[in-house]
């Protein structure tokens, strides 16, 4: 069995199986001053699945036009799939709604198996780099998250970071909605099985014992645990998930510097020497873009 993965910024990635293309998220086309990825959505003439981590526009935009040229099946949440049909005219035949728990059959060959997962803590305050410890906002009700989250949605909607983020925001976004849920996939295939989630967060009785052989892990923002932001580094917060899937690598996504001048790129030495410590038998991997990795190999 040949698998090859390609990175396409933030969490968005191809995954290619013997004759199979998946891609897992579908935010490829961003601003143009995020570095080229080396494709475009227009350069997308095959996929057979698009597997939607979350409804916010940096994983679900570009998944309509993809379905469109190709006529992949979307899997997704309830929201994905609603905006796709409602908002892109996406057919209910190529949309396949999910809530997490869901074996998902692909071909012969290939299962995949749906979890809830958590989306990073966006509302709470965030480290400058991996490396830097973030404290407090424990107990912030909803009420008060969602406020924050529309203070900084306008922030974007504005143009207080430039004409070409406000325009991006206006052709991308679904403001208000949000994500819509946020899930993990594990993909697994008779040469071993590959976890992806797209945000930093999890329910820990989920991840805990899932044993992929490989993980693909957002590392970006702050971490979420149970409900709660992580008290600590982003580096300590992915080092720690990686203690509890115990892969034999690990990939990380959403590190780049995906929306200039939001983003800027994460230094992710500290991500790897923390995995190193906490997790000794996982090989940290670093990706560039377009790159056609091989995957479990050996």
């Amino acid at each position: 069995m040949r698998l090859t993965l390609d990175w396409l910024g933030v969490s968005t990635f191809r995954l290619t199986i013997d004759d199979t293309v998946l891609f897992l998220d579908a935010y490829i086309d961003r601003v143009p001053q995020a570095p080229p990825v080396g494709i475009t959505t227009a350069d997308v003439d095959r996929a057979d699945g698009i597997l939607v981590g979350h409804s916010h526009f940096d994983h679900l935009w570009g998944a309509e036009r993809i379905a469109k040229r190709t006529g992949a099946t979307v899997i997704g949440s309830h929201e994905t799939v609603r905006l796709l049909h409602d908002k892109d005219q996406i057919p209910e035949e190529q949309l396949l709604a999910v809530a997490g728990g869901e074996p998902i059959h692909i071909n012969d060959r290939i299962r995949i198996r749906v979890f809830p997962s958590l989306h990073s803590c966006i509302w709470a305050a965030m480290p400058g780099g991996a490396g830097d410890a973030c404290l407090g906002d424990l107990g912030v009700a909803h009420q008060e998250r969602a406020t924050r989250m529309a203070r900084g949605m306008e922030m974007l909607h504005s143009g207080a970071l430039g004409a070409d983020v406000a325009q991006h925001m206006k052709e991308s976004d679904r403001h208000p909605r949000g994500e819509g849920g946020t899930f993990a996939y594990l993909i697994e295939t008779p040469d071993g099985s590959i976890l992806w989630k797209d945000s930093s967060g999890h329910w820990s009785g989920i991840l805990r014992g899932l044993r992929p052989d490989v993980a693909i892990l957002a590392a970006v923002g702050r971490g979420n645990v149970d409900g709660e932001p992580t008290q600590g580094t982003l580096a300590d917060f992915v080092a720690s998930e990686v203690e509890m899937l115990e892969p034999g690598q690990v990939i990380l996504c959403h590190h780049d510097d995906w929306m200039p001048p939001l983003t800027r790129p994460i230094d992710v030495a500290p991500i790897r020497h923390a995995i190193e410590r906490r997790a000794p038998r996982a090989r940290f991997v670093e990706t560039a873009y377009l790159e056609g990795r091989p995957l479990l190999r050996g």
